[in-house]
Formats: C-alpha cells, sequence, structure tokens
C-alpha cells in the first residue's frame, strides 16, 4: 500500500528553523512565495520588520537578491534575501539556496518516513489482529468473513471474497463474502473466463481492470475506475512442494483508482497466513472425522463381539472360543444352541473378506442360523435355509461364506454335520489321533441349489473334542507353506486334549501374538468344545 502523503501547506519546521538561524546569526532577512502558477504568488515566510509586498524594495535600500527553490513536493518556492554583504550578495544567495534545498529534502524524508511508518504500522496491526482472529475462531467461514471485513477496510475494498480448493469436485468453492454484492460459485478450476480459476490455476497473483465483467463482479470494470485484486492462497508443508489452497479476491476501490504492487504483497502476506489456517482446518477436520469413525468402529466391534455368545458360560458342555478380528469389526464368528432332546448346534463361519461388509453379514448369518437351528434342527437343512436367505447378498457383494454346522447328540454318541466349504474342522480322540471333518458342499453362496449334503461320525461324550477355527489362525503361525499353520494348530490341540479348552485356546492366541506372519492379517477365530 503507497502512502500517499498529504501536501504541504506551509513550510515545513526544519526550513523555518534554518531561515530563523539565519536572522539570528547573520543578521539576514527573508521573504518567501509560492509560485503557484497565474496569480499573485502567496506569502511562505517574511522576517520580522520587511515589507509583505512582493518585490517591495528593502526599508534601507540595500541589495535584494533572490534564487527560487524547487522542492521534490510542492510548489516552487522564490526566496528574497535581505542584508547580504555587499560585494557578496551572490555567494551569500547561492549559500542559502544550498542549505534550504537540502532542508526541504530532510523535512521531505522526514514527512514520508512518518506516513510510510504510519501506513506499515496499520499493516502490521492488520496482520496481527488476522493471525489473533484465525487463532481464536474454529469455524472457517467466520474467520473468513472478520478477516476479510478488516482486510476491505484497510485497502478500501468494494468486496472481498475467499473460495478455497475441493479437490474431490475439482472446484472452487466461496467460503465467505463481504461488501458489494458479487458471484457466488461455486467455479470449476477449468473455467476460462474466470479470473479467480485462473490465477489459482497459475498461482500469481493478478491486478486488472479491464473492460468487461470478470465473472467475479456483478458490474463492468473499467479502465481508470474499478479494478480487480486476485492473490492465490498458498501454503508450504514442512516437507513437500508447496500447493496453491484456494484465492482471495478484492473487487472496486471505494475511493477509485486502483490496486497498488504494494496493496498485492499485503494481501499476499494475509494470502499466506489464511493457507497456513486452511491447511490446519482441514486437519482439524479429518482428525475429527477420523476420531467419529475410530468411535464408531469401536462401537461396532463391541456390537459385534456381543452378538457372540459366551462360550465359557454355555451350560452342558466344555466349550471355549474366540474371535479377533483383523480390523475392528470382521467377518469370523461362532455360535452355540441348545437343541431339544439334550443336543447341541454349534457352528464356526469365515465370510470371504474381513471388515465392515463382512461383519454385516456375519451379523445377518447369525441371525438367521438362530431361527433355522431351532425350526429345521439337521445340519444340511440348517445350511440350505442359510443359502437361500443370504446369497442375493453376497453376490451382490462379491462375497462367499465358508460354514460349518454340527449337531452333537451325546446321549446316541453322534456329531452330524454339514460343512459348507470350511477346511478346519475336526474331531480329536482321547488318544491323541484326529479326524477332518471333510467339507460336504461349496461355500455359501458359490454351492448350488441341490446342495447341502450331510455326514455323521462317532463321538465318544467326554472324551473327545472338537476343533474347529479359520484360516486367519493357522496363517498367521504358519511358516512357510500354510499347511505348517494347521500343524500347530493341531499341535496345540492334541496336547491339550485332556485339559481346559481354555488352555488351548490361549497357549494359540499367545503363539499367534508372537508370531512374524508372511501372509497378510484375517480375523482369526477358535473353538475348542468337549460335552
Amino acid at each position: 500500500m503507497t502512502p500517499e502523503v498529504p501536501p504541504l501547506r506551509s513550510l515545513p519546521d526544519s526550513v523555518q528553523q534554518t531561515l530563523r538561524d539565519f536572522e539570528r546569526g547573520l543578521s539576514l532577512k527573508f521573504r518567501t512565495w509560492y509560485v503557484e502558477g497565474p496569480g499573485d504568488p502567496r506569502p511562505a515566510y517574511v522576517s520580522s520588520g520587511v515589507s509583505t509586498g512582493f518585490h517591495d524594495p528593502p526599508p534601507d535600500g540595500g541589495v535584494v537578491v533572490s534564487r527560487i527553490l524547487r522542492p521534490r513536493e510542492g510548489p516552487a518556492l522564490e526566496i528574497e534575501i535581505l542584508g547580504t554583504p555587499e560585494g557578496r550578495e551572490e555567494a551569500w544567495a547561492d549559500l542559502v539556496a544550498n542549505l534550504m534545498s537540502r532542508a526541504f529534502e530532510f523535512s521531505q524524508e522526514v514527512r514520508f518516513f512518518t506516513y510510510e511508518l504510519s501506513e506499515r504500522y496499520e499493516e502490521i496491526n492488520l496482520l496481527y489482529s488476522i493471525s489473533e482472529t484465525l487463532g481464536s475462531l474454529l469455524r472457517l467461514d467466520d474467520a473468513a468473513r472478520v478477516i476479510l471485513g478488516e482486510v476491505c477496510d484497510v485497502l478500501g475494498a468494494g468486496r472481498g471474497s475467499l473460495w478455497v480448493f475441493q479437490p474431490d469436485e475439482n472446484l472452487l468453492e466461496l467460503v465467505a463474502a463481504v461488501g458489494e454484492d458479487g458471484l457466488t460459485g461455486p467455479l470449476p478450476v477449468t473455467d476460462p473466463e474466470s479470473i479467480t480459476a485462473r490465477v489459482f490455476r497459475e498461482g500469481r497473483a493478478l491486478i486488472t481492470n479491464s473492460p468487461g465483467s470478470p465473472r467475479e463482479s456483478l458490474h463492468d470494470l473499467s479502465f481508470g475506475g474499478d479494478c480487480l485484486l486476485s492473490v492465490p492462497i498458498r501454503y508450504t508443508p514442512p516437507a513437500g512442494e508447496p500447493r496453491t489452497v484456494g484465492v482471495i479476491n478484492l473487487i472496486g476501490r471505494r475511493r477509485g483508482g486502483r490496486f497498488t504492487a504494494s496493496d498485492q504483497k499485503l494481501l499476499a502476506a494475509i494470502a499466506s497466513q489464511v493457507g497456513s489456517a486452511l491447511e490446519n482446518h482441514r486437519l482439524i477436520r479429518e482428525s475429527l472425522a477420523q476420531e467419529r469413525l475410530a468411535r464408531e468402529m469401536e462401537l461396532a466391534h463391541n456390537l459385534q463381539m456381543k452378538l457372540l455368545p459366551v462360550a465359557e458360560q454355555f451350560e452342558g458342555a466344555q466349550v471355549a472360543a474366540r474371535v479377533e478380528p483383523a480390523e475392528q469389526v470382521g467377518g469370523d464368528f461362532f455360535h452355540l444352541f441348545h437343541l431339544p432332546e439334550g443336543r447341541i448346534g454349534v457352528m464356526i463361519g469365515d465370510v470371504s473378506t474381513h471388515g465392515f461388509p463382512a461383519a454385516l453379514i456375519m451379523a445377518l448369518c447369525m441371525s438367521a442360523a438362530s431361527i433355522y437351528a431351532l425350526e429345521v434342527g439337521r445340519p444340511s437343512a440348517v445350511l440350505r435355509r442359510l443359502d437361500d436367505a443370504l446369497r442375493d447378498e453376497l453376490e451382490t457383494t462379491e462375497m462367499y461364506l465358508s460354514l460349518f454346522y454340527g449337531v452333537l447328540d451325546p446321549g446316541h454318541g453322534e456329531l452330524s454335520y454339514s460343512n459348507a466349504g470350511h477346511p478346519h474342522a475336526f474331531v480329536i480322540h482321547s488318544d491323541g489321533a484326529y479326524e477332518r471333518l471333510e467339507a460336504t458342499d461349496p461355500p455359501v453362496a458359490i454351492a448350488g441349489p441341490d446342495s447341502f449334503g450331510e455326514k455323521s461320525v462317532p463321538w465318544r461324550a467326554g472324551e473327545d473334542l472338537l476343533l474347529l477355527f479359520t484360516d486367519g489362525l493357522s496363517d498367521t503361525l504358519a511358516e512357510g507353506e500354510r499347511a505348517s499353520g494347521e500343524a500347530m494348530v493341531l499341535k496345540a490341540a492334541v496336547e491339550g486334549r485332556m485339559g481346559d479348552p481354555q488352555d488351548v485356546v490361549e497357549d494359540l492366541f499367545r503363539q499367534a501374538a508372537e508370531a512374524e506372519p508372511s501372509i497378510p492379517a484375517d480375523d482369526r477365530t477358535i473353538l475348542v468344545m468337549r460335552v
């Protein structure tokens, strides 16, 4: 902002003091006049006892010499010198004129820097005020309106607007505006007619007063009249390349005229502050969104865990089980049912993916299984109903579900089951031998309408151990080939077959926590049961 120093209306104090010093020290007298063009000259300074008439003769008839001074600012000044030593009039006149010129120069410098300091103080105060505003107001639109109002007041702008880049839509969105009416946007970054879009694309400030509305204003700009100052808002991260995040516009001047290079420099400094604030605002917004998402996912995790039965409290059997999702929620689950005639239903499932979509399928399957297990009884019929209920949802989400459902009948010494593509289902006998419960059908959503089959194996109540787990657990324990992980799970179960099932679960999850898996993490689930 270039200082507009008011014009001189009288001789500067330093010039008048120089004249008085000549009067006292050298007994000189002076008459000075402003020479401002046609008409009578205007008196500027007249020594005491000297006629004020322009070019009047001196009272003692002495010699009068004059000089014309042309200060850097204001009109020319004619100075008449009376009382100079005889024969030295011209030399004394030159001396006085030179000293007067220097006094004028000194006075002009003092006046200029005084006004410059005043203007800079106003700018510094504006920058400080903006810093306080950005630090005290969390809402970006509120802070932007306050800042634009102060900037328009200091720079005399008719309208101020602040545009922020929205990368998802590749648009410039109007966050705040003050003053006269104007464009409200949004503006495509590629808009060829918009000065705001052009400044954003090029990352360079622009001052223009070209005729015709540049879209940012609702009235035409004209040469010598209203003008527009547009400055990019840049952000420079601690590490990385600077990037443009928005644009600040000032449109029209209340007092007329153009914006200056000094105005542009001040607005660029303000834009730099705003750029940091915009980045902070973005980071705060993302942090709050992440915190909100984390809270929601934690709630979803807690709800999912509550859907699972409490294995240790299941009556009529020794059961230990654990589900540990790879993310906050997952697609692994187990289920337990008390069935008529003392029978026990046991189910384990593994949705083909993990995360929130898999958790939704898991919840649907558990809910449906609770109904079908009591309605139809037989494992094959339960899986048939589940396939019918879940097929559309699984196909839509391009997922499938491996599922094992067995019914233990301790009274008749039998385990009947239907296995839809679940590979990790075993019966461990008291002598340490084990038997894999082979799949009877492909996974749910892949098996056709004529599935599902059913098998039965003998069950020795109080001796045999049912072991069910998902590949997330065995893959975590695998060393090299995947089969080694399954072998480690079986080894731990065989060694602990005569003890508490909970010890087997704890031992395997301890090993999993210490392992360095070579396979991407997946949900981990295990169920160990003795009836």
